[in-house]
């Protein structure tokens, strides 16, 4: 099978999941390489997501490792079989992995909880806050760079899927741009918290409790719960954890924060009350 130049997130989620099959089983790559007439290195490249796996394999592999839960084996199948070229792939080779990366997760979402304390987050952001956003990278961007970012964040709104957001006010009241943008911001996030799949909740500076949960991040949700994946962002771009570890300690601070928050309505008015001062 030919090797993978660029392996994306997907491709090397896939591979991981069964590197932790392999070892949760105890067994060695030369063992797993064995059982499918193989050698050592063509395991490592279907661990690294270097090159792909077929259903039979894959199959195999589940079995060998005494993996029973069949659930999580069609998912995997899923990931492996999958051939999906969506809308990113029109921006490959012009925007940095982690872009199309992004789209990709978003695209294979079933969930989205998000928590957002400087910025609003980019699936809720207007042309305008985004460029702005965008503007402010050191080193400065190109015109044509700035606008490929700013038209591949809008395509990304448009996905469908149950998505809570809990944004502090800090990233309510700092203006990226200027009053002007603030304010079409802030109706914009109104505008979007009255759609059926949109949750929003704010945790104003007043509210206590907030310390110990603090920190900005978005829990998506898989075709199964083992296969959900947490974003962080970075100083190289987004970074994707999903240990099981992970997952439950960024499911539980995700409910934390929306513990301190403020219900849906209440939040509403507290947008309004911001935008009136602006």
């Amino acid at each position: 099978m030919v090797q993978r130049r660029e392996p994306t997130a997907r491709q090397v989620r896939l591979g991981t999941e069964l590197r932790r099959l392999r070892e949760a089983a105890g067994h060695t790559a030369i063992e797993a390489a064995a059982l499918l007439g193989a050698n050592r290195v063509q395991i490592n490249h279907i661990e690294y997501g270097l090159t792909g796996v077929s259903e039979q394999r894959l199959r195999r592999l589940a079995s060998h490792y005494s993996c029973t839960d069949e659930e999580f084996i069609d998912a995997l199948v899923t990931m492996a079989t999958d051939r999906t070229r969506g809308w990113w792939e029109e921006y490959r080779g012009l925007l940095p992995t982690p872009f199309l990366d992004l789209a990709e997760l978003d695209h294979h979402a079933t969930f989205l909880h998000e928590v957002a304390i400087l910025y609003v987050p980019g699936l809720m952001q207007t042309e305008d806050y985004a460029r702005a956003v965008f503007s402010a990278r050191i080193p400065e961007l190109t015109a044509e760079e700035l606008e490929l970012r700013v038209r591949h964040r809008m395509r990304r709104q448009q996905m469908r899927i149950p998505y809570e957001l809990v944004v502090h006010e800090s990233a309510l009241r700092i203006r990226v741009g200027d009053r002007t943008a603030s304010r079409a911001q802030l109706a914009r996030l109104l505008e979007l918290s009255e759609a059926d799949n949109i949750t929003l909740r704010v945790i104003p500076f007043d509210v206590d409790g907030f310390a110990r949960a603090s920190g900005t991040m978005a829990y998506v949700g898989g075709s199964v719960p083992k296969l959900d994946t947490v974003v962080r962002d970075a100083p190289h771009g987004s970074v994707f954890l999903d240990s099981e570890a992970q997952l439950t300690t960024y499911r539980t601070r995700f409910r934390m924060l929306e513990a301190v928050s403020l219900d849906p309505a209440p939040s509403r008015d507290f947008i309004n009350r911001l935008s009136k001062e602006l």
